[in-house]
């Protein structure tokens, strides 16, 4: 087995032209590249990081992947037994580069695209340090988590308080006997505040704006995420009506504690983009009080924080748990192929028609497992490129 080529920044990895060109070596990216190379192309993969899986690299300390080992593998190569059901973040840093070790991938670090630009022969990539890259395929695997955001609140800039967001956020060691507030319920916020209380911060709080729906992520055995793959192609409506009894017999009602059950349908929110909390201690937290939910931020006010209940709290610290930008305007608005939203319109297999052989992956939040999803889409996208060439 021959080493996975690592380049110096500003340099591809090989000197032979690419035949496909993937943006991003993460899971999705190194994914899509080892497909490519099983139906027989030779791709080049771009992370702007010094190292692959940069991403998963930055994440907390405590993180696990909250989809099982078994059904999280990308193409080719099973995540080792040794690492467990629930991978940690460091073994899914070692599983991304043994995989890239093992399927050989050529990977150029430290460039970064800043456009994708159409010509008569397929497409051509501007990059840091001068160079333009050019292929007839381009995978776009830049993820959800491209650039870290924070709401304008007003007054923000007046804070005196420390203001992060969670990307920046490791472990609680340094908030230990610190009045912590998180804002955002979504599996990071809510696994945040509980490493918080657990860590030894003398209070925390958890604002939420839209209330979640929190699921229990294994029962009797069973991985939540088995039950979603088998109901991820049924009608929206009869997983929304079946949703709410798992949810009843499975998780206590937190109403009495400020997180009332969601109006809003589970599968419904799913595709709009919201996936369900997963428990890793949320409930147990709020139910002891050691995790209090508050309103969702209205406003900051030098030490104060006004709530959209009127209610002023006085936090040390403000951990925005409030999500990303995909950022994929700059590098493909002009082509016409995001929605308003600023997500691609089509993704895996197809292309559009405006852009063909421009494929995306890794931009939802599937019900099933992103790490599933994603290898999914290699699969397809490295079918429908070699059909191409």
């Amino acid at each position: 087995m021959s080493e996975p080529t690592f380049a110096a920044p500003g340099a591809p990895a090989s000197t032979a032209a690419p035949e496909a060109i993937v943006i991003g070596a993460g899971p999705g990216g190194l994914a899509a590249a080892a497909a490519l190379r099983q139906r027989g192309l030779r791709p080049l993969v771009l992370e702007r990081g010094e190292q692959l899986g940069t991403s998963w690299r930055n994440h907390y300390d405590r993180l696990r992947l909250h989809t099982t080992r078994r059904m999280s593998a990308l193409p080719g190569l099973p995540i080792p037994r040794a690492y467990g059901r629930w991978v940690r973040r460091d073994d899914v840093v070692r599983y991304l580069e043994r995989y890239a070790e093992h399927h050989d991938l050529d990977v150029a670090t430290g460039i970064e695209v800043t456009r994708v630009e159409r010509t008569d022969t397929g497409w051509e990539l501007p990059a840091t340090g001068g160079r333009v890259l050019n292929s007839p395929v381009v995978v776009v695997a830049t993820g959800n988590s491209h650039t870290p955001y924070i709401p304008d609140w007003p007054g923000r800039d007046t804070f005196s308080g420390d203001l992060l967001h969670a990307s920046a956020y490791r472990n609680a060691g340094p908030y230990a006997g610190r009045d912590v507030l998180v804002v955002g319920i979504g599996n990071t916020g809510a696994e945040i505040a509980v490493d918080l209380v657990e860590g030894g911060a003398a209070r925390v709080r958890l604002a939420v704006r839209t209330p979640p729906h929190i699921m229990r992520r294994t029962t009797a055995g069973w991985p939540a995420q088995a039950s979603a793959v088998l109901v991820r192609r049924l009608p929206t409506a009869v997983v929304d009506r079946v949703a709410p009894l798992i949810e009843r017999i499975s998780v206590p009602d937190l109403s009495a504690y400020g997180i009332p059950r969601p109006r809003t349908g589970l599968y419904a929110r799913v595709l709009d983009g919201a996936i369900p909390v997963q428990d890793v201690g949320l409930v147990a937290a709020v139910r002891s009080r050691r995790v209090e939910p508050v309103a969702a931020v209205e406003r900051l006010d030098e030490d104060q924080v006004r709530l959209t209940d009127g209610t002023v709290i006085r936090p040390d610290v403000i951990i925005a748990a409030t999500g990303y930008r995909r950022g994929l305007e700059a590098l493909v608005g002009h082509l016409g192929v995001l929605d308003e939203r600023g997500r691609p319109v089509v993704r895996g297999a197809r292309t559009s028609p405006a852009a063909p052989g421009l494929y995306f992956t890794g931009f939802t939040n599937p019900i099933s497992g992103m790490f599933r999803e994603m290898a999914i889409d290699a699969r397809k996208i490295a079918r429908a490129a070699a059909r191409r060439r």
